[in-house]
């Protein structure tokens, strides 16, 4: 039995999840979690054969989610599943460790042949997604948020999302001023100058 766990903040996604995984004979979904800390708590509690996992959460980001899952459950394989076009998230995510990168918008029939494969110790990624990964093994980066470290990336989100120097520092444990060294680092990676910019870059890129 292929055991899953979903976490995602909306009762109605989850419930149509479900119906889609347990209209298969052989998957039941054994867990179920609204936010970063039930998944984390669960998941340390049980088994599970897989995470499907949303990338927008209430407390913490799928994406942190993902990391701290390599973590503690480095065997355990994730498929994320998000509303984000794969351009923002995906090549971040696979690179993290994820097994998979799934759109909400797409078909049951697609979720249960994903959910399959990385059952089975696959990657389930699209043909547009496989093009893309395989580009970033020759070619720079399209996106300049792509170029950013994980670090630099998760700062860039805190800033956009109207937190503080302090608030950022406090959240993260880290000094004022390893943030500002941050802050500089992605501003000059992006070729910005102020926090206007960056929060208008990831708005207009979905990316809080």
């Amino acid at each position: 039995m292929i055991k899953v766990i979903v976490v995602d903040d909306h009762p109605v996604v989850r419930r149509g999840l479900k119906q889609i995984i347990e209209g298969e004979p052989d998957m039941q979904v054994a867990g179920e979690a609204k936010n970063a800390g039930e998944c984390l708590s669960l998941v340390r509690k049980m088994e599970y054969s897989l995470v499907l996992l949303d990338i927008a959460l209430p407390d913490k980001s799928g994406f942190e989610v993902l990391k701290q899952l390599q973590h503690e459950r480095p065997g355990l394989p994730v498929l994320i599943l998000s509303v984000h076009p794969e351009n923002h998230y995906a090549v971040r995510c696979i690179k993290a460790g994820a097994s998979g990168y799934l759109m909400k918008e797409g078909a049951p029939e697609e979720l249960v042949k994903a959910i399959r494969k990385v059952n089975a110790g696959g990657k389930y990624v699209s043909a547009s997604l496989a093009e893309r990964l395989a580009s970033h093994l020759y070619t720079p980066n399209e996106l300049p948020h792509e170029n950013l470290s994980d670090r630099e990336f998760q700062i860039l989100r805190l800033i956009a999302g109207g937190k503080s120097l302090k608030d950022i520092a406090d959240e993260l444990c880290i000094s004022e001023k390893t943030v500002s060294t941050y802050r500089s680092r992605i501003m000059e990676k992006m070729k910005m100058s102020t926090n206007s910019d960056l929060t208008r870059y990831a708005l207009d890129n979905h990316l809080v």
